[in-house]
């Protein structure tokens, strides 16, 4: 986080206030401290000490995946962070290569070359490095136990936000820039409404998915165990249901399975097991056979898929912006929320270094900005989570239908193709648009085929069952070597 330009000479200071301490508050707050020389995150939680559970983040519980295009994107906002995660105890996990995924199509294979990774670890421990590295920086505090009031300003400009203290005070925090990070129940359109600025557009496709998710203690010797990934299939004319092991730190396993509307989990530890045996594949429940277990099992089902097109309003005021959450909130099953509040930081950041902070304009283009990497992910999610039963939403038009098949030839595809593999999995991490799965080499090779025989079942090495304490079940699958004609 780089210093901001101290005023000149006769200038007021430049004030930000950013509302929510999450990590996208706390990105936002990296990225002003270039441009602003007071910045005030509003936080109605207390805000813990060390990589611990924060009130109003329940979702924190269950597997959060950071794909290489979000790390790519806070890199750039907070140089070294990657470094610090490792240091805490995360994972850098390499994609394809230790990955074991059964995706609608089939089981991926695990190519020896690395294309993309992810980190891997829990949402506390990600959340406090990023807080020790943002609050100490100069001209940034936090109000803790502060609840929002109210936008100040009118339909042409927000000048600050009106707040109630942790001591019961209102106060009006003036600001050059008003940046919303408050998560899934930001509470923007009803107080943009009350300036006057109204006819914002929502989208919702609701799956009904709930998440169940425990704490189980890795066996020993399973160090550098691989993601272990059943998914559902949306094709399928019953509940989606799914399970994940995430390998995360101080040698644990946070185990998440989820189910959509008609198929959920429960939080009763003694089916928690049977569940994840019951979705495609057994191979997590028998993974955690045995396992000791360390928490009791925690249960989340606000997971709709809800986009808010600020954008495309058409008044928008000065000096507002919402980013993250805020914008929209992605079934979690595709690991897209927090890569994409970081590209939409990252996008916010890249408007102000063009046009500067109060520079008219700069909120219209940079929620436009912000729109991009939003719009990756609510394609790739609402394209799929349209197609389960029960869904509710807009419905698949003849275009979504043309999508779907498409996306399921290149899945069928990537299972026995290393350059469809690929392709797909520079979407999925967002490290690419989507129109990238229509580049003429990616369309020839789905034509095509997967090229190679179907796997059998999950490809486990067998140092990988010996050290989870399981015996080989499957034929022996060996890592592929790459080949873009495979």
């Amino acid at each position: 986080m780089s210093e901001p330009q101290r005023p000149d000479e006769g200038r007021a200071p430049r004030r930000a206030v950013v509302i929510g301490a999450g990590l996208a508050g706390m990105l936002a707050a990296a990225a002003l401290g270039e441009f602003a020389d007071e910045i005030t995150i509003v936080e109605r939680d207390t805000l813990p000490t060390g990589p611990e559970p924060r009130k109003h983040l329940p979702q924190a519980g269950h597997a959060h995946i950071l794909w290489c295009g979000g790390v790519e994107a806070i890199e750039s906002l907070l140089p070294g962070v990657t470094a610090r995660w490792l240091a805490a105890g995360a994972r850098r996990i390499p994609l394809p290569t230790a990955m074991v995924g059964l995706s609608p199509q089939g089981w991926y294979r695990r190519w020896t070359e690395e294309t993309h990774y992810l980190i891997a670890c829990s949402r506390d421990l990600l959340d406090w490095v990023v807080r020790k590295q943002v609050l100490p920086a100069p001209g940034v505090k936090v109000l803790q136990r502060t609840k929002l009031l109210a936008l100040e300003g009118d339909s042409s400009r927000v000048t600050g936000v009106r707040v109630r203290t942790a001591e019961g005070a209102e106060r009006v925090l003036a600001a050059d820039l008003v940046v919303d990070c408050s998560g899934r129940g930001t509470r923007a359109p009803q107080l943009l409404g009350a300036l006057g600025v109204e006819d914002i557009r929502v989208d919702e496709v609701d799956t009904g998915l709930v998440y169940a998710s425990r704490l189980f203690r890795a066996p020993e010797g399973a160090g550098e165990f691989p993601i272990v990934n059943v998914q559902s299939n949306a094709r399928e004319p019953r509940p989606g249901q799914a399970a994940v092991i995430l390998p995360v730190e101080d040698g644990r396993w946070l185990v998440t399975l989820s189910g959509t509307r008609g198929g959920e989990p429960t939080k009763a530890a003694d089916a928690f097991e049977a569940f994840a045996r019951s979705v495609r594949h057994p191979v997590v429940g028998e993974l955690i056979s045995g396992a000791e277990p360390l928490s009791d099992v925690v249960t989340f089902g606000n997971t709709a898929n809800r986009r808010r097109y600020f954008e495309k309003a058409r008044g928008w005021p000065e000096g507002f912006v919402a980013v993250g959450d805020a914008v929209a909130t992605f079934n979690p099953v595709y690991g897209h929320g927090m890569s994409v509040a970081a590209q939409g930081v990252r996008a916010l950041r890249d408007q102000i270094r063009t046009l500067g902070i109060t520079a008219p304009g700069l909120a219209r283009r940079a929620q436009r900005a912000i729109a991009k990497p939003t719009g990756t992910a609510w394609d790739l999610a609402t394209g799929l989570d349209i197609f389960y039963p029960g869904a509710t939403g807009k419905e698949p038009s003849a275009v979504d239908r043309l999508l779907g098949r498409y996306v399921d030839r290149l899945m069928l595809t990537s299972t026995g193709n290393f350059l469809v593999v690929d392709a797909l999995t520079d979407v999925m991490t967002l490290s690419a648009p989507i129109t990238a799965l229509v580049r003429p080499r990616v369309v020839l090779a789905a034509l095509r085929g997967p090229g190679l025989p179907p796997l059998t079942g999950p490809p486990l090495t067998d140092e990988e069952l010996h050290s989870a304490g399981k015996p080989r079940s499957e034929p022996k699958t060996e890592l592929e070597t790459d080949s873009a004609d495979a």
